[in-house]
């Protein structure tokens, strides 16, 4: 069974002209973001870290690609560069994507758009697993993204996650939140749960982290009824020590994306990021092939979640599932 979530204010003006494979029809060759079609191309990949929610993007992707008539090996070259979770290597691969000869760049991940965004100016630039690209600087605004940038957002039904804690434990008051200080994306998605969090009558307790190792020393202090993993970077690469910390204290953990259940967290209404890529695979296939123009492609979203339930994590941490609950999931992981 699948819903769909709510768009936040930013997102919520943009809805109805948006749909699961929108963009425009228009052809153009002008801002260096259109053009004629490419028989072979050569394609940059600047990914911010490797985890399992933005590998599968990027496998999304390549998948997409692939339909579309570029394969790697035959008529496709792919240049992947990670930045290990780290801001200097992201700029550095920035720079390196510009002085390339990719006829397109994806970027994966909020740091890594930004990067991008600001040092390739003469071919298409998509964009993936990108909460709020406005708010992040990547396009003028969602329906009309105005220069060579355009992409994907994996906007979280983040009020829908955070009621998932009322519906574990009516008796919750307090959820603590780790989050990278140094990702937009994040920003973002706390200031919503935080929202949410009011609604539900839960205090939050928030724990922010400049790197990956931080991760387990933050979710070892909180004092809370459960935890919540938004889509952040850094802390879903240091992943493992907050599932550790959730069983410890014998609490939920509820996450931001389907795959971080599978890996041992709760319960998640997420996304799933092998579709989320797939998507952006069809944007470039648009301009590659049709010589589509980014900067009259809205930026698409992914209208479906999934309720997805670990089981075997719940035992873990000592929490009985609602029966109702596992009735209405889309997956339940036993």
């Amino acid at each position: 069974m699948k819903r769909l979530f709510p768009m936040t204010a930013a997102l919520a003006s943009t809805a109805l002209l948006l749909t699961a494979c929108g963009g425009s029809d228009t052809e153009s060759a002008a801002g260096g973001g259109g053009g004629e079609a490419v028989e072979e191309a050569t394609v940059g990949i600047s990914q911010f870290v490797e985890h399992p929610s933005l590998d599968a993007a990027r496998e999304g992707f390549l998948a997409a690609l692939e339909e579309g008539g570029y394969t790697e090996g035959e008529n496709l070259t792919v240049d992947f560069q990670n930045a290990s979770g780290d801001q200097g290597t992201s700029t550095s691969i920035a720079s390196n994507m510009a002085s390339s000869n990719a006829d397109l760049v994806l970027a994966i991940a909020t740091p890594s758009a930004q990067g991008v965004a600001q040092s390739v100016t003469d071919r298409p630039v998509l964009f993936t697993a990108v909460t709020d690209p406005v708010e992040a600087g990547l396009v003028d605004s969602l329906e009309s993204p105005g220069g060579n940038v355009t992409g994907t957002t994996d906007m979280n039904p983040v009020a829908e996650q955070i009621a998932l804690i009322k519906q574990l434990n009516p008796d919750a008051e307090s959820v603590g939140i780790i989050y990278s200080s140094g990702e937009t994306n994040s920003q973002v998605q706390v200031d919503l749960a935080k929202e949410a969090a009011a609604e539900e009558g839960l205090e939050v307790v928030e724990k922010s982290v400049t790197n990956t190792s931080e991760v387990a020393q933050a979710a070892e202090s909180f004092d809370t009824d459960a935890i919540y993993v938004p889509t952040d970077n850094k802390v879903v690469s240091g992943l493992e020590a907050v599932i550790a910390a959730a069983e410890t204290k014998q609490i939920p953990l509820i996450a931001g994306e389907g795959d971080s259940v599978e890996r041992g967290a709760l319960i998640t209404q997420g996304l799933d990021y092998e579709q989320l890529g797939r998507q952006t695979g069809k944007m470039a296939v648009r301009i590659l092939a049709e010589g589509e123009d980014p900067a009259s492609m809205p930026v698409e979203f992914q209208e479906d979640t999934q309720l997805i339930i670990n089981l075997q994590a719940a035992e873990r941490m000592g929490v009985e599932v609602p029966q109702e609950l596992r009735e209405s999931a889309d997956q339940v992981i036993e």
